[in-house]
């Protein structure tokens, strides 16, 4: 099994480009779970998208127009949102703010295991 270091520290991870104005650091993961911090500029956009793992979300700081499936909320501060497989998702930055994502099970595509400490 795969999995990240038993503590993580915001000011030793590195920020990830994730899309135009959007940025993300990897926190927590093994095979089942995994805990991603995302930064957006105000205007950035997390794009529609689908992917077959469960997500839950905690809005951290800022304000989000999101859409789930033909839903459409504006979420802030202090908000959560839970995605099914399979749903198609995505929200617009409609001020700066951070969102926690966590996923199951974890998002390979999210790591390059090249170069990252894990335990084995």
């Amino acid at each position: 099994m795969i999995q990240s270091n038993l503590f993580q520290y915001g000011q030793d991870i590195a920020w990830e480009k994730a899309g135009d104005g959007v940025q993300r650091q990897l926190l927590g993961f093994d095979d089942t779970l995994m805990l991603v911090k995302v930064k957006f500029k105000k205007g950035s956009c997390g794009a529609l998208h689908s992917h077959m793992h469960s997500q839950v979300s905690y809005v951290e700081s800022g304000i989000f127009e999101m859409t789930m499936g033909d839903i459409v909320k504006i979420i802030s501060k202090g908000d959560g949102y839970y995605v099914p497989p399979h749903t198609v998702h995505g929200c617009v930055c409609l001020e700066e703010g951070i969102l926690i994502d966590a996923f199951s099970p974890a998002r390979w595509e999210f790591i390059n295991l090249e170069g990252k400490e894990t335990s084995l």
